[in-house]
């Protein structure tokens, strides 16, 4: 067996030559929302004795670092609602001080991100994705089952205020906000922060299958927004699977992200941690290892060795698909288990 130190410089790369550099780790699978198309109004969670403790998720983040992780997103369910994350967050921004990690990120719906603002500045946090589907507070109601718009702009309000850049995520859902792009590209522009437009993926029981009905799909939205504004292809990226054009109009970036319509599996450096310790190599695939276990060993070769046999199994892409004559998901999991 290799050594540590041999394995701790050995950069992840998958069958398909791909480096992976990007981790996602949800915290919990918890949420304060019940989002149509992410969660079933009644919810089964994982039991407490189940999840990871704040101090094992340190340390399974920081041997991802040291095999050449470079950007860190911490997701949910609603990684806020997560007692004592804030002491999470400082740990992890150790890694930014040695220039080890080169980002520290967040995915919330901003609901408790008043009070945690400037707290994540100060752990090193400088951009914050929001999932915000709607300007209007009745049909915010609606999509989130359990939100109040007002709470979440205020939480995103408090965020720039103390220094991040945001950007917000909306999911394309026909009928529901597809009158409402317009506003959405007009009111990113004037806070000047970022828009990411994102189809409906087909993941987990949600009550009723209601994603078929609600599938929109981004080429259909970029034809819309073409009606108004002008777009011109940029070619930025923020690490993650989105496309990138900008609005003349109000000089705001608009992003797309297109796991139905145009996947992204060819250049995918991802990889998704649960707060159980459980690894998923793709998005959407159900193929998964435990590293809690190698985790609790005596034996740090131990951990080493498993994510190297997990990043070994990394398909070339996945497994999305949406048909009306099969009613079950393409992945059974939740959004909720692994945060998009």
């Amino acid at each position: 067996m290799s050594s540590l130190t041999e394995l701790a410089e050995k950069p992840l790369i998958d069958p398909f030559d791909r480096h992976v550099s990007y981790l996602r780790v949800s915290v919990t699978d918890r949420c304060d929302f019940r989002c149509v198309y992410c969660m079933s109004e009644n919810m089964t969670f994982l039991p407490k004795a189940e999840v990871l403790t704040l101090e094992e998720l340190d340390r399974l983040c920081s041997a991802f670092i040291s095999r050449g992780v470079r950007k860190l997103r911490i997701s949910g369910g609603e990684p806020l609602v997560r007692r004592d994350i804030m002491w999470l967050f400082d740990r992890l921004g150790r890694h930014l001080e040695t220039d080890d990690l080169e980002e520290l990120t967040l995915t919330t719906n901003a609901s408790q991100l008043e009070r945690h603002a400037a707290g994540l500045y100060s752990a090193g946090v400088r951009r914050i994705n929001v999932s915000l589907d709607t300007l209007d507070p009745e049909k915010f109601a609606r999509i989130t089952r359990w939100g109040k718009l007002d709470k979440v702009i205020g939480g995103i309000d408090a965020a720039a205020a103390a220094g991040h850049r945001i950007k917000i995520n909306a999911v394309a859902l026909k009928g529901v906000n597809d009158d409402e792009i317009h506003d959405l590209v007009a009111w990113c522009g004037d806070r000047d922060f970022d828009l990411t437009f994102i189809e409906v993926m087909p993941m987990g029981e949600i009550g009723g299958e209601m994603r078929l009905d609600q599938y929109w799909p981004l080429s259909m939205v970029r034809a819309e927004l073409k009606k108004r504004w002008t777009l011109t292809e940029i070619p930025d990226t923020t690490g993650g699977p989105a496309r990138y054009v900008r609005a003349k109009e109000t000089g705001g970036r608009i992003g797309f992200i297109t796991p139905m319509t145009h996947n992204f599996c060819e250049a995918c450096n991802r990889v998704r941690l649960t707060c159980t310790g459980t690894l998923f190599m793709c998005l959407g695939q159900e193929d998964a290892a435990d590293l809690r276990a190698a985790l609790r060993s005596s034996d740090p070769d131990i951990l080493m060795s498993a994510i190297d046999d997990a990043i070994a199994r990394k398909p070339k892409g996945h497994d999305f698909i949406l048909d009306r004559r099969r009613k079950a998901p393409a992945v059974s999991r939740h959004m909720s288990v692994t945060g998009g």
